[in-house]
């Protein structure tokens, strides 16, 4: 009896264990296929962006963590729109699209897990989400997170790896 419960005990652990890594190769598939869309949020602090972002996953606890990514790649390579009076629309700071597969070497880690993006990213709201910004769609939700992304560091550190023009150069 004793080691029947073991037996389950270990078997429970495995799916556990077995789901999470599903559920994170969920995030790295959404990721890569970089679904999101993001559009102006309001005004943040000096050399930061206000962003929402809406991020796509059949978890919406891995969506709202895959909007800080997503947040950052589309300061860098998408740019973004303004509905928000008095906030203007950004360019893109990296104005080649083929720049992110030129320098692999430097995006992967980037934005893999830990990855140096997060030093430049913060959910505005800690994570709450609205209850209009969670979308069921199908089988997966659409996920509408805050983000304030540090655009001014996030320039110098692009610049320094030789990826984003400086500022003031032709």
């Amino acid at each position: 009896m004793k080691s029947m419960r073991t037996w389950i005990g270990l078997a429970a652990a495995a799916l556990t264990a077995a789901s999470c890594g599903t559920a994170k190769k969920l995030a790295d598939t959404d990721t890569r296929q970089w679904r999101y869309e993001i559009e102006a949020a309001g005004v943040g602090a000096q050399g930061s962006y206000l962003v929402k972002v809406w991020s796509y996953s059949k978890d919406a606890g891995v969506a709202i963590e895959q909007a800080k990514k997503n947040a950052v790649h589309g300061v860098i390579f998408k740019g973004f729109t303004s509905n928000v009076r008095g906030v203007p629309s950004q360019k893109p700071l990296v104005s080649a699209p083929a720049m992110e597969a030129e320098r692999k070497d430097f995006f992967e880690p980037f934005f893999a897990d830990g990855g140096g993006y997060q030093k430049f990213v913060n959910l505005s709201s800690n994570g709450a989400i609205a209850p209009g910004d969670r979308i069921k769609i199908g089988k997966e939700y659409k996920i509408g997170v805050v983000v304030s992304v540090n655009a001014a560091a996030l320039r110098k550190e692009l610049e320094k790896a030789g990826i984003a023009k400086k500022l003031g150069s032709i």
